[in-house]
């Protein structure tokens, strides 16, 4: 299911972590080859993403929301 990142936060680990519109969070790292998210390293590239849509296995999955730090 899509839902827009309204948000985000860093992880214990330092990682970059969109907040979805549902609730849920999801780890949205910059790791080339596998993963290329360049908009994430700067703050105007995550600014840029506010309302983009991504895919949510949490919801697909009717988990509940995630709580944030």
């Amino acid at each position: 299911m899509k839902q827009s990142i309204v948000g985000y936060l860093k992880d214990d680990e330092n990682h970059w972590v969109a907040k979805l519109a549902c609730g849920h969070n999801q780890h949205v790292r910059h790791m080339p080859p596998w993963v290329v998210r360049p908009w994430v390293i700067t703050a105007e590239g995550r600014a840029s993403m506010l309302g983009h849509r991504l895919d949510c296995k949490k919801c697909d999955l009717g988990l509940p929301e995630d709580v944030n730090k």
